[in-house]
């Protein structure tokens, strides 16, 4: 009964969503005050504490806030003040076969601005970069959804695995073995996968948008997307390892870009022929833009000066968390300036708020932000617009964000509200999660990646999608005697799988590919590399669980 109830939240979130395709923006806030009315009448929560619930949730809603505006901010920083033509004709030089701008355009670059930047900005970003190539426009927007997929659960500076840890109750309640063996079984399927993932995109490419109509010419190209993947999925684990869960993506995809763009230069295992798309006179109708876009802004400038903003941001990030310097400890000092605290909301348990305002990532992004203003010589005008953009298109995310937190908190908090009860009652995690583990360990563990993948599909987001499933997962690994590290991980991975497929990130890339119209044939085809990365992740977590005992 609970159970059913408990539910009924998440599934009308899901079905507006997926179904109905209501934005998250509106189906987040409705989902929140059913959650609200099941508080009240079934759970007997008084109304001062779904208040202080839903506050907390707004205030743990800040720090992601500040690193999606702070990452889409120096986005559109860089495109008003030319940087990112710049850096788009440094990779036109590299190589004229179409299968080779793919890996390091769709795969690679993607994969870094992903890391640096997230929340659905790279596909946006690529798509019309690989089109100014020569890419027919819906090619363009499929393989870049498909390749910003292994990056994701650490993109942002590591902002969903943060968002799990948070979700769990903090890196301060949490022990430093449990978030790194969190961190390090989100990054292990991710980084088999990330081997072929070139491969995988290039071979839809070349069978839905070639007059071949076949994988050979992606066979071709194997050995290098092997290469290309491997460069990226080595390093992207031993980050992990070593730096910690923020750097993975970014490390990962800098140093792989770097080795596989001089490996094209010199023709390291790259075709022996050159391959592309002919003449747009010859594609299909379908895989054209339906609304060509406007060109990106312009400017003269050196490479070099428009990677800078990317290169400080990279310095910032790791000078403020290596320890030995001291800045990290400075930034963190519960006493200093840097740190925001509160106390519990209304005297209501579970509600105290800490902001490290200085050591949030988006913090750095906005500074780098700042600094390109004046190192690009900015036009004020160009600068407003940049800001204004970025506003805009962080709205709905907050919107979002603030009544999803707000959601989780009372699913969360919603037990033992009623003192005259006979029989303490649970939250509404605890029912949803008990009704969940009745599948048995073995399926559940098939379907806890699928879980992820639902929730970034109806909110466009791995973080959302933590935020909504992390506890629940947890609760059901439980229940199951299962490795709840893992299954919090296999959540993250599967809000990452989601991201190629999901509404919100395929509505924003066809967006700027000019593609809009086109969303649906899109999905249809990013779901079999979806379905093939699901496949593989549940056969290493089966591997994890049956053959390695963990």
């Amino acid at each position: 009964m609970y159970a059913l109830l408990a539910f009924i939240p998440i599934v009308f979130c899901v079905v507006v969503m997926a179904v109905f395709n209501w934005p998250a923006k509106i189906a987040m806030p409705i989902s929140w005050l059913i959650t609200a009315i099941l508080g009240f009448f079934a759970w007997n929560m008084e109304l001062l504490t779904l208040a202080a619930y839903s506050v907390s949730g707004l205030f743990s809603s800040i720090e992601v806030l500040i690193i999606i505006f702070g990452a889409i901010l120096v986005m559109n920083t860089l495109k008003m003040s030319g940087g990112m033509v710049a850096i788009n004709n440094g990779f036109r030089s590299i190589s004229p076969d179409a299968r080779v701008q793919a890996v390091i355009i769709g795969f690679l670059f993607v994969s870094f601005i992903e890391a640096a930047a997230g929340f659905g900005t790279p596909a946006a970003l690529a798509a019309p970069l690989m089109i100014s190539l020569g890419f027919p426009p819906v090619a363009a927007v499929v393989v870049a959804l498909i390749c910003d997929s292994a990056c994701v659960a650490f993109g942002a500076i590591g902002t969903p695995v943060q968002q799990a840890i948070a979700c769990l109750g903090g890196a301060e309640a949490l022990d430093a073995a449990y978030i790194g063996q969190m961190s390090l079984w989100t990054a292990i399927p991710h980084a088999v996968v990330m081997i072929i993932l070139p491969f995988i995109a290039i071979a839809v490419m070349c069978k839905f948008f070639s007059k071949e109509k076949s994988i050979k010419p992606a066979l071709q190209a194997l050995p290098f997307c092997l290469f290309a993947g491997a460069s990226f999925a080595i390093p992207y684990v031993l980050v992990n390892i070593f730096v910690g869960h923020e750097f993975p993506s970014l490390f990962g995809a800098l140093i792989a870009l770097v080795i596989t763009v001089l490996a094209a230069k010199i023709k390291f295992l790259t075709p022996k022929n050159v391959w592309h798309f002919g003449p747009e006179s010859e594609w299909e109708d379908s895989w054209k833009a339906s609304h060509p876009p406007a060109p990106p802004k312009e400017a003269k400038m050196s490479l070099v000066k428009a990677w800078i903003p990317y290169i400080l941001i990279a310095l910032l990030l790791v000078a403020t968390r290596i320890p030995a310097l001291g800045i990290k400890g400075l930034l963190n000092d519960a006493k200093s300036i840097f740190v925001i605290k509160s106390g519990n909301l209304f005297g209501v348990e579970n509600t105290a708020f800490t902001l490290k305002w200085a050591y949030v990532p988006g913090t750095v992004f906005i500074l780098v932000a700042l600094i390109t203003v004046a190192l690009h010589k900015m036009k004020g005008s160009d600068v407003g617009a940049a800001w204004v953009a970025s506003f805009k298109q962080v709205s709905g995310a907050a919107v979002a964000l603030v009544f999803g937190l707000a959601m989780v908190q009372i699913l969360r908090f919603s037990g033992s509200n009623d003192v005259t009860a006979t029989e303490e009652m649970k939250s509404m995690i605890y029912y949803m999660a008990e009704a969940l583990s009745k599948v048995g360990k073995e399926l559940y563990i098939v379907i806890s990646p699928v879980i992820g993948i639902l929730g970034s599909f109806i909110s466009g987001s791995n973080t959302v999608a933590v935020t909504l499933f992390a506890n629940l997962q947890e609760q059901a690994a439980t229940n199951l005697g299962l490795n709840t590290a893992i299954i919090v991980a296999a959540n993250t991975i599967g809000g990452s799988i989601g991201n190629m497929i999901c509404v919100n990130n395929v509505v924003a890339a066809c967006a700027t590919a000019g593609t809009a119209g086109r969303e649906g044939k899109i999905i249809r085809i990013n779901a079999i590399p979806a379905v093939i990365y699901t496949v593989i992740v549940i056969l290493v977590l089966l591997v994890a669980f049956y053959l390695l005992g963990l």
